[in-house]
């Protein structure tokens, strides 16, 4: 489970409550009514976006916010180096048995591709155009807190406007109106906070953590796609975990790799201490 979405949430509404705006003064802060124009002004706004085809998926993505990491990059390497083995012991038909064992839909597609013999390219485009595709939805799904992001303010600028007007039209200078010239402002602006407080602390970091997340499972679908075509053309099962091993960072490369091949970058630089004594 990641709870860095949590943990930041909680963090910066305690650093605002607790810090910025202090425990005795958070009652000058509850007003229901802003909290109903800029909440269901931006929920409003965001239906009138988009579809609720799309909008249906907004469950799932606050599981994602706290879900953690999904894709292990390095049992599907390992998966694939498998794989390239048996079909290279085998022929690539061999193959067919194991996708019994295959959950994921897209790792089943693209081995069955080329148990098929389909041409290297075709299998290729066909696989890239469903990560493509998958992409494109990601890109939007992430739109729609983006753009809440943005009506959220403009919506606390409404409400502000609104408490502003009405302020006015019940002011009464000769009737002592000035004295409740100052709460009735502080109320009319209260509206402009929570709408920056709901985009900068809700929206916009959920928009990221839906990014980021794709850049996850992109990643792990280019690794997959290599992988595949690589069987296809029956590459050395380890010169296909090293191919494969170069779209990760070295220190996740480290991990896969095991601690021998860490030992071994080291070596080289205690002789050469060594030498300088």
């Amino acid at each position: 489970m990641d709870l860095s979405s949590i943990i930041g949430v909680v963090a910066g509404l305690v650093l605002v409550i607790f810090v910025g705006i202090g425990p005795s003064k958070i009652g000058n802060f509850w007003d229901p009514q802003s909290i109903a124009i800029v909440l269901g002004g931006t929920l409003a706004a965001v239906i009138a976006s988009y579809p609720f085809s799309m909008l249906k998926n907004v469950v799932k993505h606050a599981k994602i916010l706290v879900q953690g990491k999904s894709y292990n990059t390095g049992t599907l390497i390992d998966t694939l180096v498998d794989m390239a083995q048996l079909a290279r012991k085998n022929g690539l038909l061999a193959l067919e048995e194991r996708t019994n064992d295959i959950d994921d839909v897209f790792f089943k597609q693209g081995i069955m591709l080329i148990v098929d013999a389909t041409e290297p390219e075709e299998v290729r485009t066909m696989l890239e155009n469903e990560v493509d595709a998958t992409c494109q939805r990601h890109e939007e799904s992430a739109a729609i807190y983006e753009k809440a992001s943005s009506y959220a303010p403009a919506f606390g600028m409404v409400g502000t406007l609104v408490g502003l007007i009405n302020m006015l039209k019940a002011m009464n200078m000769e009737a002592g109106g000035a004295d409740d010239l100052g709460p009735a402002m502080s109320t009319a602006l209260v509206t402009t906070f929570y709408g920056s407080l709901l985009a900068n602390l809700f929206f916009l970091p959920l928009a990221k953590k839906l990014r980021v997340r794709n850049e996850e499972e992109l990643l792990y679908r280019q690794i997959m796609i290599e992988g595949i075509l690589a069987i296809q053309s029956g590459d050395n099962p380890k010169f296909l975990k090293e191919k494969l091993l170069t779209f990760l960072a070295q220190k996740d490369r480290e991990k896969i790799a095991g601690s021998e091949g860490g030992e071994g970058d080291q070596k080289p630089k205690k002789e050469k201490k060594s030498k300088k004594k």
